[in-house]
C-alpha cells in the first residue's frame, strides 16, 4: 500500500483519488479552500442556487465508468441525470432561431432545414459524419491513453477529412475551423453554430484546427445532460464516493512545497509547516505544480511544453435571481450568438457591446425559493484577469449589463424581472481554483496547429499532474479521464496504456 498525497480537490483530482483508494492505496487530499469540486461550484442566496461552473454534462459515460470502477452504487443511484431536450436553442445575429434536438442527427438536420432553409441541415449532417471520422481517429490518443512519447505524430496530420474546395485554379481542404464554416457549411448561421463550440473554450476559429469539429460532434453524438439539483451535485457525489473509499480530505490546507528525497518525491509541506510523507504526489497543472518543486524542471526538452496559462481566456458568470415563474416549455440552454462588435473579445481586448452569451434556465425546484421565481445563469467567454482589469471600478458590473442586454434577445423583458444578481469574473475563478488569471483550459486537439497539454507524468519520479492544464485538457469529462489516466499510471506503472 502506497501513501499518496493529492494536491487540490478538483474533479480530476477526486477521480484519481477514488480510483487509487480502490486499488488499495492510502490517499490524502489537501485542498487550500474550504470545499471540494474545483471550478464546479454553486452560489446560494435567499433560497436561489446557481451553478457557477459547467451547467451541463457531456460524455456522462466517463463518470459512469468512475462509479462502476469504485463501488457497487452506479452513478444514477447517486445523482439524477436528466437528458436535456432540446440540447440547445440558438439565437443568431440576424434574429433567426433554431432549437436542436438532443442526440438526434436526423432531428438536428430537420430542425436546421426548417429554420435556415437552403439545404442547411443536410450540410450540417454531412459535416457531422466527417466530424465523427475525426473523433474516431483521435479519441484514444487524446482522451483515453497517456500522452504518447512520440506525441509529435499527433501534430503531423489534420485528422478531419475535409471536402476538397476549388478556388480559382487551386484545390484546397479546410485545415482551420473557420475554413470549414466558409467552404463546407456556407451559411453564416451554421458557421456561428460551429464556431460557438470553440469560442466557448476561448479558441479562435481562425486559429483552431479543423479537428475542433469533434467538439460539436461530442454533443450531438452523446447528448447533453443535467444533474438534478445542479452540476454541483456531481461534485458532491464524487466527493462522497471518495469518502466511502476512505480517502481523507484536509480542507483549508495550503501545500507550499513538494518534498524530494533521493531523486524522487517524498511528500508535501503545508503552509503551517506540517510535513506529510508520501510515496507519490498528484498535483494540479504545470504552472501551479512547478511552483511547488523548487529548482526542478517538470518536463524534458522532448516533452510537450506548458503554455502560458494566464493568457488563455476565462469566463464571466452572471447569476440572476428572477421574479416570476418560468414560462411553460422553456429551453434549458439558449446560446445567444454575438450581434455587436467583435465576438472574440479575448483576442481584441475590447469587450463587445452585445457579447455571445450562454443562458442556462434549469427548471429545477431545488434552485429557486418557490414556484414564482426562477434562477438563471449567463456565461460569456472573456479575457483572463491577466489580459483585462476586472478589478477596475465598475468593470464587472458594466460588462454584466451588456450580458443581460444580449440575453434579452432571447428572453424579452429580462431586466424587469431581476431581483438581484451576482457577478463572477475570472478573478473569482483564480481565487477559487488557483488557475492563473482565472483562465479556462481548452481540450486537447490533434492537428499541426492543434492543442496539446503536457503529459500526466513528470520528470520528477513519483510526481504526477492531473486536471485541465495537463493531458487531455479542459472540460468536465476530460477531468474525469485525466484522473483515470493518473490512477492507471500509478497503479500499473509506465506500461499503462489506458483502459480497454
Amino acid at each position: 500500500m502506497a501513501r499518496i498525497a493529492v494536491i487540490g480537490a478538483g474533479m480530476g483530482a477526486m477521480a484519481a483519488a477514488a480510483r487509487l483508494a480502490v486499488a488499495g492505496h492510502r490517499v490524502v487530499v489537501y485542498e487550500r479552500t474550504d470545499t471540494y469540486g474545483g471550478a464546479v461550484r454553486r452560489f446560494e442566496r435567499d433560497g436561489f442556487g446557481f451553478d457557477t461552473g459547467p451547467g451541463l454534462l457531456t460524455l456522462p459515460a466517463v463518470y459512469r465508468d468512475l462509479f462502476v470502477k469504485t463501488g457497487k452504487e452506479p452513478l444514477e443511484d447517486c445523482v439524477e441525470l436528466v437528458q436535456v431536450d432540446p440540447s440547445a436553442r440558438h439565437v443568431f445575429a440576424d434574429g433567426t432561431e433554431v432549437s436542436l434536438p438532443n442526440a438526434s442527427r436526423a432531428g438536428v438536420v430537420a430542425a436546421l432545414d426548417e429554420a435556415l432553409g437552403g439545404g442547411a441541415g443536410e450540410r450540417w449532417g454531412e459535416f457531422l459524419v466527417r466530424a465523427r471520422e475525426a473523433w474516431d481517429r483521435t479519441r484514444r490518443p487524446l482522451l483515453e491513453e497517456p500522452l504518447w512519447p512520440d506525441w509529435q505524430v499527433l501534430t503531423e496530420k489534420e485528422p478531419y477529412p475535409a471536402v476538397p474546395h476549388k478556388r480559382l485554379l487551386r484545390t484546397r481542404r479546410a485545415v482551420k475551423l473557420s475554413e470549414i464554416g466558409a467552404w463546407e457549411l456556407r451559411d453564416p448561421r451554421l458557421t456561428a453554430l460551429l464556431e460557438g463550440y470553440a469560442l466557448a473554450y476561448g479558441i479562435e476559429p481562425e486559429a483552431a484546427p479543423a479537428s475542433a469539429a469533434v467538439l460539436p460532434y461530442m454533443e450531438h453524438a452523446f447528448g447533453t445532460w443535467y444533474v438534478r439539483g445542479g452540476i454541483r451535485e456531481l461534485a458532491r457525489a464524487v466527493y462522497e464516493r471518495c469518502v466511502k473509499r476512505r480517502v481523507e480530505f484536509v480542507l483549508g490546507a495550503d501545500v507550499t512545497r513538494v518534498l524530494e528525497k533521493d531523486g524522487r518525491v517524498a511528500g508535501v509541506e503545508l503552509a503551517d509547516g506540517t510535513v506529510a510523507e508520501a510515496d507519490f504526489v498528484v498535483g494540479p497543472g504545470p504552472r501551479q505544480l512547478g511552483g511547488l518543486v523548487a529548482g526542478r524542471e517538470l518536463y524534458g526538452a522532448q516533452d510537450v511544453r506548458p503554455a502560458p496559462e494566464d493568457r488563455r481566456p476565462g469566463r464571466t458568470v452572471v447569476c440572476l435571481a428572477l421574479r416570476g415563474a418560468p414560462q411553460t416549455g422553456v429551453v434549458h440552454r439558449t446560446v445567444v450568438h454575438s450581434a455587436g462588435g467583435d465576438p472574440r473579445p479575448f483576442r481584441s481586448g475590447v469587450l463587445p457591446d452585445l457579447p455571445a452569451v450562454v443562458v442556462d434556465r434549469p427548471d429545477d425546484p431545488a434552485l429557486r425559493p418557490g414556484g414564482e421565481h426562477e434562477s438563471m445563469v449567463l456565461t460569456a467567454t472573456v479575457p483572463s484577469a491577466a489580459e483585462y482589469d476586472w478589478a477596475a471600478s465598475g468593470a464587472a458590473d458594466a460588462f454584466a449589463d451588456r450580458m443581460v442586454a444580449a440575453a434579452e434577445r432571447a428572453v424579452p423583458g429580462l431586466r424587469e424581472r431581476v431581483l438581484w444578481r451576482e457577478v463572477r469574473t475570472p478573478l473569482d475563478t483564480e481565487r477559487e481554483t488557483g488557475a492563473a488569471g482565472g483562465a479556462v483550459p481548452p481540450p486537447a486537439l490533434a492537428a499541426p496547429q492543434g492543442v496539446l497539454h503536457p503529459a500526466n507524468t513528470t520528470a520528477v519520479p513519483g510526481l504526477f499532474a492531473v486536471g485541465g492544464w495537463s493531458h487531455p485538457g479542459g472540460g468536465l469529462p476530460h477531468a474525469g479521464m485525466s484522473g483515470a489516466l493518473v490512477a492507471g499510471l500509478i497503479v500499473e506503472g509506465p506500461e499503462f496504456r489506458g483502459s480497454r
